[in-house]
């Protein structure tokens, strides 16, 4: 590290300069030793370094044509079992050494999404239904929710629900790359276009139960609840249907 640092300034200051204004801060190093540093063969672990940043680097850089094979994807511990199962018997502290200073990071799959994001500064319709999930007719009563799909590149989707609780069916749905409102919307109007066609039109009295997440207690969401003849309920966080209970029942 102190030979990297004096290759760095040295044309700038001058080696023993260097040396010098080091050795006042208590870091002793002679320039013959510098010198003779340099002059010597590198060792083997830095020659072994150099092999790997090589290997890595044709996975994580991309070529001339901008591509990058598939193990891009890979973290550390994936491309380490990758490197042992090509004979390049490497140790895995090299690997995330190499890829930490390189800054090469595999892709990165959460393991939860949060699906449910509460706006508190939002007017929210009062809980009509307070977790009594059952209906005596159809077109009664409409659960709503929204779940994240996990994508075969990476990432995910989001798939939005409109249930109507007296039989389990689902009357509306909609699926979307991002989480916005005119993104449950649309399974609203799915679901008031599928009970007009059956013969039986939303009338204005059928309570459409969610949420609190942002995008059904936003205004423009309410306003299409009520142009389409639904009744905006809203529950507490994350409990639209109770916690995922709700709709297991309703779907069983």
């Amino acid at each position: 590290m102190i030979c990297a640092f004096i290759d760095e300034h040295r044309e700038e200051f001058g080696v023993v300069p260097i040396c010098r204004a080091l050795a006042v801060h208590g870091v002793q190093i002679a320039p013959r030793t510098y010198w003779a540093r340099r002059s010597s063969a590198p060792s083997k672990r830095a020659l072994w370094d150099t092999t790997i940043t090589e290997i890595l680097a044709g996975i994580y850089e991309p070529d001339r044509k901008g591509k990058r094979p598939p193990e891009c994807l890979y973290g550390s511990l994936k491309i380490w079992a990758h490197l042992q199962r090509q004979g390049i018997p490497v140790a895995r502290c090299t690997v995330e050494r190499i890829m930490r200073t390189h800054a090469w990071r595999g892709v990165v799959r959460a393991r939860t999404v949060r699906t449910t994001e509460w706006d508190p500064a939002a007017a929210r319709a009062p809980d009509l239904v307070r977790r009594r999930f059952h209906a005596a007719r159809p077109n009664e009563l409409d659960v709503a929710d929204f779940t994240y799909v996990p994508l075969d590149g990476g990432g995910f989707g989001y798939t939005a629900f409109v249930i109507d609780a007296f039989a389990g069916l689902i009357v509306g749905w909609e699926c979307s790359l991002t989480k916005n409102t005119a993104f449950v919307e649309r399974a609203i109007r799915q679901a008031a276009a599928y009970r007009a066609r059956q013969g039986h039109p939303l009338t204005g009295d059928t309570i459409h139960h969610s949420d609190t997440g942002s995008q059904y207690t936003a205004m423009h969401f309410t306003e299409t609840l009520i142009l389409e003849g639904l009744v905006p309920s809203v529950g507490t966080v994350g409990d639209a249907l109770d916690c995922e209970n709700g709709f297991r029942r309703l779907v069983a």
